[in-house]
Formats: structure tokens, C-alpha cells, sequence
């Protein structure tokens, strides 16, 4: 007999398997993005009617928006085989040149981060995108030779969140370059409605909005916060979703009704109990809540912009007014100028 507490592997792979299904395979599914679909289906349709590979595509825009997913249903909607790979796994220009010669007539070639490619491989991919060729190098020093190389035609498809880092060259190669927003709530609350379905979990209107309303109009952030909303009903509440059990497992997880995390708030505090608002420094607010910088500009910052409760200053970062309400601190004197209560 088999104990309550073990694991099925079996049940785990089926789970895997439910959650993979949260991506949506065509673009009538995809939620959101409605002049990139356009301008996109536009370009597909173009290429498939003409029997050829499509234009090479950039995808940019802020993490967990949907680049990754895009990627597949562009070799979904070409009926194209696709290949995934990243910017930081290719460090030599040798690395891309297997790569390449490997690909058949028509695939699509999805490389995520591809600002992060080494600049030698950056180079060897202008004359791939332009010309369906590379030259490789054969033996060292006066002896060396090139030798051109000759691709089957391919689509590239490239997903940066930072388009600014990527070469003019290699920027100007792509045929059509998309820019992905942020969600909407009620965009938002389609995809939480959509991800329930597909994990088999009954959820109601207002449970759906309060996860889109928390989910930094994020896609994948709204997904992670329905699987946690999830795992709390089946431990609290006999599986069943509600809008109060929703809160609690929000609360649970630290995400308030702003979208605010733990990381935000320890941000926010910092930066207006430790100095007073601002302005300071990226590397000295990063040392004070005891992460990287590299992870405060990346994973609080645009958000906290955005919303209002940062500026990025030549000075530093400071705290607005709207901040220190948010964190339940005393308004400071000057936002009674600018009418904030």
C-alpha cells in the first residue's frame, strides 16, 4: 500500500504537463498585444502565402510579458520546426556557426536575452541574417583561410530585455521589431480566467481580478500568484477558490493590493527611513536592503517607476510622495505642494 505522503512521479509529469498547456499556441489565444498580433499575424501571413521563411523578428520588452511564448507560436502559426537557445550560452562564434549549419530550410531559431551574445558571434550573425551564410575560419595565424559556409534559410526570432544594448548592426537586420507593454487588469484577469481552466481550478470574477490587480501587469507574475491562490485553497479551504481566500494567500505571500513584494517594500523603506528619500546611489540602496544591484535596477525598479513610488535622478534614486503613503509613513512636508494626501 502505498503511503498518503509520497510522491507520484507520474502525477508530478502530468502537472508539468497541465502547467506547460498555460501558454497559448496560436495568436487568437494570446491575450494582449493587440497591434503586436496585428502587425505580427500581418508578417506570418505575408511570409506563408509567399512560401518563404519569414523576416527575422525582435521581441523587446520587460520580462515575463510573453516574448518566449510568441517565439512558439510564430513556428507554430509557419508550421516550422523551432530550436531554442540563448544569448549567454553562445560565447564563440563557433558555437553559433554549429548551430547554424545544423538548422533546415525554414526553421525558427528563437534566441532569448541575444544581447547578451558574444560580440565575435554578434558579428558571424549579421552576414547569417542578411545573406544565409557564415565564413568560418579554418587553421591559425598567415595560414588561416576562410571558408563560406552556406545556410538553409531560417527565422530568427529574438527576445532582449534590453533592446538599448544590442548593436545598430545587428538591430537593423531584423524585418520586424516588436515592443512589448505591460498589461491591463482586465487583460490580466482573461489570462487568470484562461490559467484556471487549463490547471482544472473553479475560480470566480473577483478572485480573478484581485490576482490581475497584484500581477504588476504581468503575465507570468499573475500565473505564479493563481498556482500559490491554488495550493492555498487546497490546504485551507478544501480546494475551493475564493476572493477571501484569495487575499489570504496573497497576504500569505507578501504581495499587497499595490503589487507591492517584500523586496519593493524593503526598497521603499530603506530609501526613505535610511536616507531620508533620497537621492542615493543604485550600489549604496542595493547594499542597504542586502541584494544586487543588478537586481534592484532589474526586478524593482521598472515597476516601482512606473507605478510612481521611484525616480531615477542624475543624482541617485529618490522616493515620491506616494511612496512613503504606501509604506504607511508619515507624508513628508513638501508633498503638501504637490496635493498629496
Amino acid at each position: 500500500m502505498t503511503p498518503e505522503n509520497v510522491v507520484d512521479p507520474l502525477a508530478n509529469a502530468d502537472e508539468r504537463a497541465v502547467e506547460s498547456a498555460l501558454r497559448p499556441t496560436s495568436l487568437s489565444d494570446f491575450v494582449g498585444q493587440e497591434r503586436v498580433k496585428q502587425q505580427l499575424d500581418l508578417v506570418l501571413q505575408a511570409a506563408k502565402q509567399r512560401s518563404m521563411s519569414a523576416d527575422h523578428i525582435l521581441l523587446a520588452g520587460p520580462p515575463g510579458l510573453g516574448k518566449t511564448t510568441l517565439a512558439m507560436i510564430v513556428a507554430t502559426e509557419l508550421g516550422a520546426p523551432l530550436r531554442l537557445s540563448s544569448g549567454p550560452t553562445i560565447q564563440h562564434a563557433g558555437d553559433l556557426a554549429s548551430m547554424l549549419s545544423s538548422l533546415v530550410p525554414g526553421e525558427v531559431l528563437f534566441l532569448d536575452e541575444i544581447h547578451r551574445m558574444s560580440r565575435s558571434a554578434e558579428e558571424m550573425l549579421y552576414l547569417a541574417m542578411e545573406d544565409f551564410r557564415v565564413d568560418v575560419m579554418v587553421g591559425k595565424g598567415p595560414g588561416a583561410t576562410s571558408i563560406p559556409l552556406d545556410l538553409a534559410p531560417f527565422t530568427l526570432v529574438g527576445a532582449t530585455t534590453r533592446a538599448g544594448m544590442l548593436p545598430a548592426p545587428l538591430r537593423d537586420r531584423f524585418g520586424f521589431t516588436a515592443h512589448l507593454d505591460y498589461y491591463e487588469d482586465h487583460e490580466l484577469g482573461h489570462i487568470v480566467t484562461r490559467s484556471a481552466q487549463q490547471l482544472g481550478i473553479s475560480i470566480d470574477p473577483t478572485s480573478s481580478a484581485e490576482i490581475a490587480g497584484r500581477s504588476r501587469g504581468t503575465p507570468r507574475i499573475a500565473n505564479r500568484l493563481l498556482r500559490r491562490t491554488r495550493d492555498y485553497a487546497q490546504v485551507h479551504n478544501a480546494g475551493v477558490v475564493t476572493l477571501e481566500s484569495t487575499k489570504s494567500a496573497l497576504e500569505l505571500y507578501e504581495v499587497d493590493d499595490r503589487g507591492l513584494d517584500r523586496l519593493d517594500r524593503a526598497v521603499l523603506t530603506a530609501l526613505i527611513d535610511n536616507f531620508s528619500g533620497g537621492p542615493v546611489g543604485l550600489s549604496t540602496l542595493a547594499m542597504s536592503v542586502g541584494e544586487e544591484p543588478e537586481t534592484i535596477e532589474t526586478v524593482c525598479e521598472p515597476y516601482l517607476v512606473r507605478q510612481g513610488f521611484m525616480s531615477r535622478t542624475p543624482r541617485g534614486r529618490t522616493a515620491t510622495a506616494t511612496s512613503w503613503i504606501a509604506i504607511g509613513r508619515t507624508t513628508p512636508a513638501w508633498s503638501n505642494q504637490l496635493n498629496i494626501t
